[in-house]
């Protein structure tokens, strides 16, 4: 989504020196403007590129919800990660569907449904991954940009 360095630069700089406080209260106003601007189903770049963490209590879910064992569950789709994460084993996503639909979205993992944290103190606490996911998420590019 945004190639530019010169953004991501002057992203990083506003988030640097941001009055927390301030952009806390002006995030969930944003949050709702760029989701009703912007549609993830033609996007899904998320999805497409990246894995969401799989937390204990998602892998119960989700392996209740397609009828396996927990551990079938994490044989089939994951792997762990370098931060000793459980993430998906390929790209993109196992339960993205071709219309961008996810197939277990009611049980999908918290991690996707928090994405992409433009909501939440995670936008401004943990500055490289809202970095990070202003490389290819419009939402964060929108709310940055409103922000900025």
């Amino acid at each position: 989504m945004l190639s530019d360095k010169l953004q991501l630069k002057k992203y990083k700089q506003f988030l640097q020196r941001a009055d927390k406080n301030k952009v806390l209260k002006a995030l969930p106003a944003l949050h709702e403007e760029a989701f009703e601007k912007i549609n993830c189903l033609d996007c899904a770049a998320c999805c497409k590129n990246y894995s969401p963490r799989f937390k204990t209590p998602d892998i119960k879910r989700i392996s209740k919800h397609l009828r396996q064992k927990e551990s079938d569950f994490i044989n089939t789709y994951l792997r762990l990660d370098e931060d000793g994460d459980y993430v998906v084993k390929s790209s993109p996503c196992p339960f993205l569907g071709a219309d961008n639909y996810c197939s277990i979205y009611e049980m999908r993992p918290s991690d996707c449904e928090r994405f992409p944290y433009t909501n939440e103190d995670v936008f401004i606490k943990r500055q490289n991954i809202t970095l990070k996911n202003a490389t290819f998420c419009p939402i964060v590019v929108h709310v940055l940009e409103k922000l900025v």
